[in-house]
């Protein structure tokens, strides 16, 4: 990125107020890297963990396959997923409030015994199978959030303030050398002006 600037002091300052503003932003924009970078990992964790606790309790029904088929379609459904949203290092994620569930009317005596502890079963499933994919969701935001404020990261320390410091050198080199300039021009002048005084 080319920094645009002029070789005078308005210049200067204002390169310098953008440079302050880059130094200055450059550790809160690390720390909320780091963060962002943690809060992901734990996200990650926590949706594989979920999904490992699916994968389990799916297992432990395996058995029950058979029974499963006396069990009677669209009996349970998910009504509603509540959501909230939580702030993490500045990016808004969801997080699970509450999942709703509707339940179709059946007879305890016409069912088998087992079709509560059914229910109760495809309800806990679902809920953790809802959990993992909203903890899926969750550290997608996060990584992207993670992936721009490090992609800031490295314009600010790479690019941005090493070009700023560039061209504050090169503005004060050439206000330097004018002023030495205009001083020798000056002593030049007052040389002479002696110079011709002496004479006369």
């Amino acid at each position: 990125m080319a920094i645009k600037y002029q070789f005078n002091k308005t210049s200067l300052t204002a390169l310098g107020k953008q440079l302050k503003i880059r130094e200055n932003a450059l550790p809160t924009l690390k720390n909320k890297e780091s963060a962002l970078r943690m809060e992901v990992k734990r996200a990650r964790q926590r949706s594989d963990q979920l999904q490992e606790e699916l994968d389990n309790t799916l297992a432990s029904y395996r058995g029950m396959a058979a029974m499963w088929n006396e069990f009677t379609p669209g009996l349970i459904r998910v009504k509603d997923v509540l959501l909230d949203t939580v702030k993490i290092a500045g990016i808004k994620t969801p997080a699970l409030k509450e999942v709703l569930f509707e339940v179709s009317p059946y007879s305890l005596f016409s069912q088998p015994q087992w079709f509560a502890q059914g229910v109760h079963i495809l309800k806990e499933l679902a809920q953790i199978g809802i959990e993992s994919e909203i903890y899926l969701e969750k550290r997608n935001l996060l990584d992207h959030a993670r992936k721009k404020t490090t992609q800031k990261v490295n314009l600010y320390e790479k690019v941005q303030i090493p070009g700023y410091q560039e061209a504050i050198r090169k503005i004060k080199r050439y206000l330097e050398d004018e002023e030495t300039l205009s001083k020798a021009s000056q002593k030049i002048v007052k040389n002479r002006k002696q110079k011709e005084e002496d004479m006369l």
